[in-house]
């Protein structure tokens, strides 16, 4: 089944208007190599997101759950416990970074293109963009936590600095 035009074109678009391709150099014409997402689970919205109940079941089980929204969000509401903040303009650089300097900068080590990661936001839509972003990389495994942040403070006290 072929990418549906959200994902496909979203990714690139963001990537070219950051100065960037979806194929590595500005301009360049598409190698046949160039990354596209193919997958119909990540293209289906049911199957890439997740539930309240399915990212606390996932985070059991050690997923690694990156929080795109920005630095004076999670300072103001706090976040979702054992999440990492790489704010979503800083997200495609992030994932192709090299290891060491990914955990100097996050505290975390680099997921691998295989690794289970799951986006979240404050509401989904720009969870479900770095999504995009990160199978546009070759990440085969990403899901975004749909509700976000709001849904989650629904159900449980977020974690607030210092505690």
């Amino acid at each position: 089944m072929a990418a549906c035009g959200w994902c496909r074109c979203r990714a690139a678009l963001a990537l070219r208007a950051a100065g960037g391709s979806l194929w590595g150099r500005r301009g360049a014409a598409p190698e046949p190599r160039a990354v596209h997402v193919t997958s119909p689970s990540l293209c289906s919205e049911r199957e890439s997101s997740v539930s309240y109940e399915e990212l606390k079941d996932l985070k059991k089980a050690n997923v690694l759950h990156i929080d795109v929204r920005e630095r004076w969000e999670i300072e103001r509401d706090g976040k979702i416990p054992a999440s990492i903040n790489i704010p979503l303009n800083e997200l495609v650089e992030a994932l192709q970074m090299n290891p060491a300097d990914f955990k100097e900068q996050y505290n975390q080590k680099m997921p691998a293109k295989s690794d289970h990661v799951v986006f979240s936001c404050f509401a989904g839509t720009r969870s479900r963009q770095a999504l995009s972003f990160a199978a546009s990389l070759g990440f085969s495994r990403v899901q975004h936590y749909a509700g976000g942040f709001e849904d989650w403070a629904k159900h449980e006290f977020p974690e607030k600095k210092g505690r």
